[in-house]
C-alpha cells in the first residue's frame, strides 16, 4: 500500500471517529467504564494527536477509538460486568501496537485528564507497568 492510499485510508476511517463524539462518549462513560479502560483510551487518542506517529497506527487507534464510541457494539455497553468488554478487547489489541509511540508526554496528558475526572490519586501503575511488560489486563 502506497503512501496516498494509506491517506485515503486514514481519511476514510474519520467517518467512524471525531473528536466530538469521542469526548461526549467517553464522558457518559467514564465512571461506568472505569479508569483503565478510561486511561487506556486516553493514551490513544493523545498517541493520534502526534505528527510523527505513522498513517498506519493513526488508523489502527482511530478504528479502535471508532469502535468505542460506536453506539452498537458486539457486546451492548449497558451490561454491567461485561459490557465494555469488546471496547476493552479493541483498546487493547490497538494500545499495544502503537505502545512504540506513548511517551511521557502521552502519559502526563491521560493521567492530567483522569485526575480531573477520577482525583488526584488515580492509579495508573497497572496500565503503565503492562505497556512496559509488553500485555494488557485482561478484561
Amino acid at each position: 500500500m502506497n503512501r496516498s492510499e494509506k491517506k485515503e485510508l486514514l481519511k476514510g476511517s474519520k467517518k467512524h471517529f471525531n473528536d466530538h463524539a469521542f469526548w461526549e462518549k467517553l464522558k457518559k462513560t467514564a465512571q461506568k467504564a472505569g479508569v483503565s479502560l478510561v486511561y487506556a483510551v486516553l493514551l490513544l487518542y493523545y498517541t493520534l494527536q502526534k505528527p510523527e506517529v505513522p498513517v498506519k497506527a493513526k488508523t489502527l487507534i482511530i478504528g479502535a477509538l471508532g469502535y468505542f464510541i460506536l453506539p452498537i457494539d458486539l457486546i451492548p455497553d449497558t451490561l454491567i460486568g461485561v459490557g465494555y468488554t469488546d471496547d476493552l478487547g479493541a483498546i487493547t489489541f490497538a494500545l499495544l501496537q502503537v505502545a512504540m509511540y506513548i511517551d511521557d508526554d502521552v502519559k502526563g496528558k491521560a493521567k492530567d485528564r483522569l485526575s480531573k475526572w477520577f482525583g488526584e490519586k488515580t492509579d495508573t501503575s497497572l496500565i503503565d507497568q503492562k505497556l512496559e511488560d509488553g500485555g494488557m489486563p485482561s478484561a
